[in-house]
This record gives structure tokens, C-alpha cells and sequence, in this order.
């Protein structure tokens, strides 16, 4: 059964830092197949993407509202992706959500809440 656990998330003051984590387990291939997105959510509003990181290469791409904030990066050998998280903003406030990716498999953890305080 593929899980996928999100932390790190918390209370910060703008200005702030933060490091998300995902850990994942139970997947039928090795972690490193598959491509890895933090997606976030904030209140009344649709769940957009933040950070992709691909499988194999680990090329990154990031949202224009978080380009040279936030940081994504993976370890393959413990399973993990995370999602380094600088110069946080108000807006930046929602629920953050790791999600893993190949063709014919999409799996979602339950999310992480990060409030940034103004």
C-alpha cells in the first residue's frame, strides 16, 4: 500500500523558513521511477502546483510565485522528497501536498497546514 506522510508544517512569521517533508513507502517500483510535486491549496482557492522534481535527473521547476524561495529536492535512498521553504509570505498560507507521479500511477498524501503570520 503506497503512503505518502507529509511534515514540517507549522506556524511561521513572514520572513520566515520552513522544510517540508514527504516520506514515502510501499511503492511497486524503486522511488527513484517516479516524478515528485509539492501541490498547495490555501482557503477558497484551487489546489495549484508549487515544485516538480523528475524522476531519474531530478530537473526541478518551480512556480513563478515561489522561484527563488523555495528549494525542491529528493533523496532516493531514503525515500523522501522535500521542500525547502524561504522567505515565506502571508499568501503562502495552505495546506501542502506531496504527490508522486509515473504514467498509469498518481498517489497523494493528506497534506501539511503552513501558516504564515503577517
Amino acid at each position: 500500500q503506497v503512503q505518502l506522510v507529509e511534515s514540517g508544517g507549522g506556524l511561521v512569521q513572514a520572513g520566515g523558513s520552513l522544510r517540508l517533508f514527504c516520506a514515502a513507502s510501499g511503492f511497486a517500483l524503486p522511488f527513484s521511477r517516479y516524478s515528485m510535486r509539492w501541490y498547495r491549496q490555501a482557503p477558497g482557492k484551487e489546489r495549484e502546483l508549487v515544485a516538480h522534481i523528475t524522476n531519474f535527473l531530478g530537473s526541478t521547476n518551480y512556480a513563478d510565485s515561489v522561484k527563488g524561495r523555495f528549494i525542491i529536492s529528493r533523496d532516493n535512498a531514503k525515500n523522501t522528497v522535500y521542500l525547502q521553504m524561504n522567505s515565506l509570505k502571508p499568501e503562502d498560507t495552505a495546506v501542502y501536498y506531496c504527490n508522486a507521479n509515473r504514467p498509469a500511477e498518481d498517489y497523494w498524501g493528506k497534506g501539511t497546514l503552513v501558516t504564515v503570520s503577517s
